[in-house]
């Protein structure tokens, strides 16, 4: 039975989230404030955590920012009455995996729930044979670890499931849908931005001239191949 951990301070959310993913076969345990939410996901494994981005001790940001910290690499789907790009950029930018807007319908949350969790049991098969290394970049993939010359590099957690994936399939020519599709899971965000971004992202991280890169190259009209 999959786990999910629901970091929401609305009662009347929590009951109806958890009765709903329950009859949909789900366990589910709650926090209603972000710091025992941290103390929850850092306790014991979960396989999804649903987080509020308005909480009363502190802001979503602030719990996915942490936990990604801390090394939680459970996926994270945002949920907040906030509409603006901008909150959603930096809510993926610190590692959360999808972003859904207040009011939603629950046939919406369930799908996108369902594709992150087929995304996360579908993890590259690369991420159990131990560490892969390009240039003077090292993966660690048991580890979700990234190094650079051997210092750390910090990677959200779409930046490092974007590159396990770009490595999985190294030498193969990869359009914006299937990217969007593979890595993503669900076609939430339909716009080739968002990938080009994560892209510009992981260069900015992994390559020694990201305007000139050697590893993660643009195929002009396709989309994008890792040499490596």
């Amino acid at each position: 039975m999959k786990k999910i951990l629901l970091i929401e301070d609305e009662p009347g959310l929590v009951l109806t989230l958890s009765d709903r993913l329950r009859s949909e076969g789900y366990e589910v345990e709650s926090a209603g404030e972000g710091g025992s939410g941290i103390e929850l996901a850092t306790s014991q494994p979960f396989d999804l955590i649903l987080l509020d981005l308005m909480l009363p001790d502190m802001s979503g940001f602030d719990v996915c920012r942490d936990l990604r910290q801390q090394k939680i690499h459970t996926p994270i789907l945002m949920l907040t009455a906030r509409a603006q790009v901008e909150d959603k950029v930096v809510g993926l930018k610190l590692g959360a995996d999808d972003y859904l807007t207040k009011p939603f319908e629950t046939i919406e949350l369930m799908a996108r729930i369902e594709a992150l969790l087929r995304r996360s049991a579908a993890a590259p098969v690369t991420s159990a044979t131990g560490v892969y290394e390009f240039g003077d970049v090292a993966v660690d993939f048991p580890s979700a670890e990234v190094t650079r010359g051997g210092e750390p590099v910090d990677l959200s957690a779409r930046e490092f499931q974007l590159l396990s994936y770009l490595i999985e399939n190294r030498g193969v020519v990869l359009s914006r849908d299937q990217m969007l599709n593979d890595v993503w899971g669900y076609d939430a965000m339909p716009s080739t931005r968002t990938v080009d971004v994560h892209i510009s992202w992981l260069r900015q991280k992994v390559e020694a001239n990201p305007r000139h890169p050697q590893f993660i190259l643009t195929v002009h009209g396709l989309g994008y191949k890792f040499v490596g």
